[in-house]
C-alpha cells in the first residue's frame, strides 16, 4: 500500500476522532474543524517518520498538542472589548463625596476612641484611627506585644459597645 492510499484511510478511518478531541479541546466547531485539517496535514508531512503500529494514538496526540498551540497563541492574541478599555482608563479614585464621607467616619472613629479610659484611649488611636500594628505600638511604647495585643482587644470591645449604644438610639 502506498504512502497516498494509506493516509486517505487514515483520514476516513480517524477524521470523526480528529474532529471530537479539537472540538472538546476548543469548544468551538469552526476552530475544531481547522484544528483536525491542520492535524491531517501535519500526519501528512510526518507520515514517513512514523514508525509505530498505534497510529490512532499518534493521531490524538498530533490533535491534542494543535489544540494546545492553538489556545496558548489563543490567549496570547485576545482583543480587549470596548468594556475592557474603558474600565481601564476610568478613574477609580474616591469622589469629593466619598471623601467627605470618610472624614467623617474617621472622626468619629477618633472621638469615639478618645472616649475610652487610659490606656486604652491611646492604644485605640494608635491602632484604629492611626493604623499601627500591634508590634510596632509595643515598640514604640517599650511594652510587650501580647500587652498590647490584649489592650487592643480589650479597647474592640469597649468601641462595639459605644456603637451598638449610639445605634440603639
Amino acid at each position: 500500500m502506498d504512502g497516498q492510499q494509506y493516509f486517505t484511510e487514515l483520514v476516513e478511518q480517524y477524521q470523526n476522532l480528529v474532529f471530537s478531541i479539537c472540538c472538546k479541546m476548543t469548544g468551538d466547531y469552526f476552530i475544531a474543524e481547522d484544528l483536525a485539517q491542520e492535524t491531517f496535514i501535519s500526519a501528512y508531512r510526518h507520515i514517513g517518520a512514523f514508525t509505530g503500529t498505534n497510529e490512532k494514538a499518534w493521531l490524538c496526540r498530533i490533535a491534542s498538542n494543535k489544540c494546545i498551540d492553538y489556545l496558548k497563541s489563543a490567549a496570547k492574541r485576545q482583543i480587549p472589548s470596548d468594556d475592557d478599555v474603558f474600565a481601564s482608563c476610568a478613574d477609580h479614585s474616591p469622589g469629593p463625596e466619598d471623601r467627605m464621607l470618610e472624614q467623617d467616619i474617621r472622626a468619629t472613629l477618633l472621638e469615639r476612641c478618645r472616649q475610652l479610659k487610659p490606656p486604652y484611649s491611646a492604644i485605640a488611636t494608635l491602632y484604629f484611627y492611626e493604623e499601627k500594628k500591634a508590634d510596632e505600638i509595643a515598640r514604640e511604647q517599650g511594652k510587650n506585644v501580647k500587652t498590647i495585643q490584649t489592650q487592643i482587644y480589650r479597647a474592640r470591645a469597649m468601641l462595639r459597645k459605644i456603637y451598638e449604644k449610639e445605634r440603639s438610639l
